[in-house]
């Protein structure tokens, strides 16, 4: 897994020695020798990750992530501290300023990469989410873009089979945040898939395998995305490197220092709150692009996907589709009298009344300006045409409501298709359909007219 590292270090041999490091692992790098530098690439360039040294003159490397973190074009860029001091109160300033991570010169190769590749999996997924964002903005289906979400009030969950700890967890998580614990990791996956922010669990607990149940959360596609802080023992490398390889988000050292807690904490809950953002504007995009925005159906666009699929099984010996073309009468007149909107209105009306008889299973859509379709799966032509008369039915039974009291007689004319016989299209569905509809109309509107093939 390959990405592009931003190197940054005021002394000239540090940086040769990490760019030969990274560039040996084919690793593509980047280097700036001072923070403004740095600042502009990562802006310009945008790497996957900033290795930052801390010691600089002038922007010491706190300054330099914290205006990373704080400009929108580069807050989601990871980043490692890299110093020479070991001192608790540099470690919580880096984690505070928004650091990823904190590593101590002179750098251990198998941290540096492990941190590296956890890194660079945890951006691509951010990129990508980020990406499909910005098409939403692009089309108009997504407006505006997150707010600077905070990293407090999260709900934590806590597995750790030692009380003592845990206790001390818990006081400590409650200040900021609402943590529950659990000593079972079975359970604990159970309370994973309901609101959880952040799980935090010992992996080095005596009574079940805290890495296993990371793997687990991590392979449940109802969990996957949780972000887990793991506690370790310091001496056991391969441990935390092994949790590092198989997704664990950050890791949190023993003896475990309560604001260094604190600062992962709110890393780990601001970062979730950003992803889960950007995937409910994901999901609400693509909503809005298969959905009529005024009255709340799909569109033709969703419509004609489904269609065909549906008509393709029927030809190779499935279930007949039959197809609804509706065609609201005179709609021209009403908008000419009373206006677009009271046209909007009777519109997003009609729909809650199509909607409301047709089958569970069925799909009905706007197919432009005043027509509609309704596309039935399994329905033959007679079933089809007798939904076709309930719909005409209720829609011409009782008057529309609109604006100022006003009551509207509307009516309609539907013509009703069904598939027959082979090389059947869904072109040729629809077309049947809305031949259907002039007959309709041709013979005084208000009316249903079903046309075999």
């Amino acid at each position: 897994m390959s990405a592009r590292i931003l190197v940054v270090d005021d002394i000239e041999a540090n940086v040769k020695l990490l760019e030969a490091r990274l560039t040996a692992e084919y690793y593509e790098v980047l280097t700036a020798s001072d923070g403004p530098t740095a600042l502009a690439l990562a802006a310009s360039e945008k790497p996957d990750i900033v290795l930052l040294d801390v010691m600089m003159p002038g922007m010491d490397g706190f300054e330099v992530c914290r205006r990373l973190k704080d400009d929108p074009i580069t807050r989601h860029i990871p980043v490692v501290l890299v110093t020479a001091l070991d001192g608790r109160s540099d470690r919580i300033t880096g984690l505070e300023a928004g650091a990823d991570e904190f590593l101590t010169k002179p750098i251990d190769d198998v941290m540096l990469f492990a941190r590296v590749r956890s890194l660079t999996r945890l951006k691509q997924v951010l990129d990508e989410l980020r990406a499909r964002e910005a098409s939403g903005r692009r089309i108009g289906v997504i407006a505006g873009a997150a707010a600077r979400l905070g990293g407090t009030g999260g709900r934590v969950l806590v597995l750790d089979d030692n009380e003592r700890q845990a206790q001390r967890l818990m006081a400590e998580l409650s200040i900021e945040h609402r943590p529950v614990a659990e000593t079972d990791p079975e359970k604990a996956h159970m309370t994973a898939r309901g609101p959880v922010d952040l799980i935090v669990v010992n992996a080095t607990a005596r009574g079940f395998d805290g890495l296993r149940f990371a793997a687990n959360i991590r392979s449940d596609e109802a969990t996957r995305h949780l972000p887990i802080l793991a506690i370790v023992d310091p001496d056991e490398r391969h441990r935390l490197v092994k949790a590092l390889e198989i997704g664990v988000n950050d890791i949190l050292t023993k003896p475990i220092d309560p604001q260094e807690m604190a600062a992962r904490a709110r890393t780990q809950i601001r970062r979730k709150r950003y992803t889960d953002f950007l995937r409910d504007n994901l999901d609400h995009s693509l909503e809005l692009a298969v959905t009529d925005q005024l009255t709340g159906l799909h569109n033709r666009r969703y419509m004609e996907g489904q269609l065909g699929a549906l008509v393709k099984r029927a030809m190779l010996g499935g279930d007949p589709v039959s197809a609804l073309m509706i065609d609201i009468d005179h709609f021209k007149k009403i908008n000419d009298n009373f206006g677009h909107d009271i046209g909007d209105e009777v519109l997003r009306e009609f729909a809650v009344r199509l909607a409301s008889n047709v089958r569970a299973i069925d799909l009905p859509c706007r197919y432009g300006g005043e027509e509609f379709t309704v596309i039935m799966p399994g329905a033959r032509l007679q079933d089809a045409e007798r939904v076709a008369e309930r719909i005409r039915l209720h829609v011409a039974g009782s008057p529309f409501r609109v604006s100022g009291g006003e009551l509207l007689t509307v009516t309609i004319s539907i013509g009703v298709s069904s598939t027959s016989g082979e090389g059947d299209t869904p072109e040729m569905l629809l077309k049947r359909a809305d031949e259907a509809v002039y007959e309709a109309k041709a013979a005084g509107r208000n009316r249903v007219i079903a046309r075999a093939a």
